[in-house]
């Protein structure tokens, strides 16, 4: 598969901080994967993100060393408006990026910014509208709205630009359980309709790492792991460096010398049919 985003020896330290927040970062995400960065507050993972997208070094001034290229473009050589073209960033908290009178307005602000013609927003907005189901909500104002639909207004307004990839920085962290298993399971259909590169930052494992293709775990600014999710989370020393991982895998791990399970469980199904096939 050809390499979407390429990160290579990559070092940023942020001008008047005591230490790099990044140091000798190399990363490669293949074209069409989901890949979940996780790891404990202040590790990196907000700075990886915003090299990604541009805004390092772009609005972020420090000593920046390395190179990160997002579909064969050299981001320290490209403005962030082209970037974002290429890359769609979705705040951990939607209020932080919907804020006009109505849904569908909102939607069409990025558009409107591009200058794209009339007729093309109207339908760009639309078909982003049908895609996350929020033609019941189009001419309401986001106040009037739930978190769980403002996270979709947010994901629709991005998503009507066109990216190749799309970065969600921990979507679920308003959201109550339910609206989060519904938004895990929009990202999937989206994935696998638009053919996106999915990058999630989340502290909550349990509902991605079933639908991921890589679990990125970072620490003090390196990446300690990453792997297959499933391969990552037989190591049980990520039980102690913060990462939340799935209660599912912290029950196996403490089943240590059961000799049931064929492969690491990743949910509570899996677990499940493990021990059925066993007693069989």
């Amino acid at each position: 598969m050809p390499k979407i985003i390429e990160i290579k020896g990559f070092t940023f330290h942020y001008a008047g901080s005591p230490r790099p927040a990044l140091t000798d970062v190399n990363l490669s995400i293949d074209d069409g994967e989901i890949a979940i960065i996780a790891g404990p507050s202040g590790c990196g993972k907000s700075t990886l993100l915003r090299s990604i997208n541009g805004l390092i070094p772009h609005m972020y001034s420090g000593t920046y060393i390395g190179e990160v290229y997002i579909n064969n473009l050299k981001v320290s050589e490209h403005t962030i408006s082209e970037i974002a073209k290429h890359v769609g960033y979705v705040f951990q908290n939607p209020e932080n990026q919907i804020f006009m009178f109505s849904v569908e307005r909102d939607i069409a602000f990025g558009l409107e910014n591009l200058g794209l013609p009339r007729e093309e927003i109207k339908k760009r907005v639309d078909w982003a509208i049908d895609l996350l189901g929020i033609r019941e909500i189009m001419h309401r104002a986001p106040h009037e709205i739930s978190d769980g639909q403002k996270q979709r207004v947010a994901i629709a307004g991005v998503l009507a630009m066109k990216p190749k990839i799309l970065i969600l920085d921990e979507p679920t962290s308003l959201l109550d359980p339910l609206s989060a298993l519904d938004l895990i399971t929009t990202v999937k259909h989206l994935h696998d309709t638009l053919k996106l590169t999915v990058i999630v930052v989340e502290h909550r494992l349990d509902l991605l790492v079933s639908i991921a293709d890589r679990l990125i775990v970072m620490e003090d600014g390196k990446i300690i792991s990453n792997n297959e999710p499933r391969e990552v989370l037989k190591d049980d020393r990520l039980l102690t460096v913060g990462v939340g991982v799935p209660s599912i895998v912290r029950l196996r791990h403490l089943l240590k010398d059961a000799c049931i399970f064929k492969h690491l469980p990743l949910t509570p199904s899996e677990f499940v049919e493990q021990i059925n096939v066993a007693q069989r």
